[in-house]
């Protein structure tokens, strides 16, 4: 949905490095928590038996992962208000209720439950495998290595389930979609909202699982 917007017609290339660039952001904003800003990846570390700390101070237990959840889920929702707030004027111009909803949440471009979720495992595996592998890297790229990550899984995964590869970046989303006073907005499409979270959190708790088992080989 960008009517009348400047980036109108900017193409999925364009959502891809726009999130990427983002994702870049919010790591360095959240480094001093370990910046995860994605509860699959909260997973991941969470199952790796080799974690012992989120963060500098905060030991990697259920219970504080519970908290990260939490704080990822609340920002995400008040990111999609703002996002909100500042193309407000385009959202009452457009009439298209998905294209408001695609603004918000993600959705799959075949509907097909088995095979949209086999996609969000694969691509948030890929995630949390090489952020994983990451520790292992002579250099310390960081938070653009990351960035890079997203744009590459978005252009190559991404086309089937816009890929939502982040529990909070979607539910969050959705849920402000769904309370906000849009015009026209439509239906929140809750029947579709478990899979970019039961599929992020599956794909990162496995990617974290076997990280300890293929990183010997990726370091040695």
């Amino acid at each position: 949905m960008k009517a009348k917007t400047k980036g109108n017609n900017g193409g999925f290339l364009m959502v891809n490095f726009g999130w990427g660039l983002a994702v870049f952001a919010g790591v360095y904003v959240a480094f001093a928590s370990g910046a995860h800003i994605n509860p699959a990846v909260t997973m991941g570390l969470l199952l790796n038996p080799d974690t012992k700390t989120f963060a500098e101070g905060i030991d990697a237990t259920f219970a504080n992962a519970l908290v990260y959840w939490a704080a990822e889920m609340v920002g995400a929702i008040v990111g999609a208000v703002l996002m909100w707030l500042a193309h407000k004027k385009h959202f009452d111009e457009d009439l298209d209720p998905a294209a408001k909803l695609g603004v918000f949440s993600t959705g799959p471009s075949i509907r097909s439950t088995p095979w949209n979720l086999v996609t969000e495992i694969i691509a948030t595996w890929v995630l949390v495998f090489v952020i994983l592998m990451f520790a292992n890297a002579p250099s310390g790229l960081g938070p653009l290595a990351v960035a890079l990550l997203v744009v590459g899984i978005g252009a190559s995964l991404g086309g089937p389930t816009g890929y939502a590869i982040n529990p909070a970046r979607d539910l969050g989303p959705r849920i402000a979609h769904a309370f906000l006073p849009i015009k026209g907005k439509g239906g929140s499409d809750w029947s579709y909202s478990w899979i970019p979270v039961v599929g992020p959190l599956l794909g990162g708790g496995i990617a974290g699982l076997m990280a300890p088992l293929l990183g010997f080989a990726a370091a040695g």
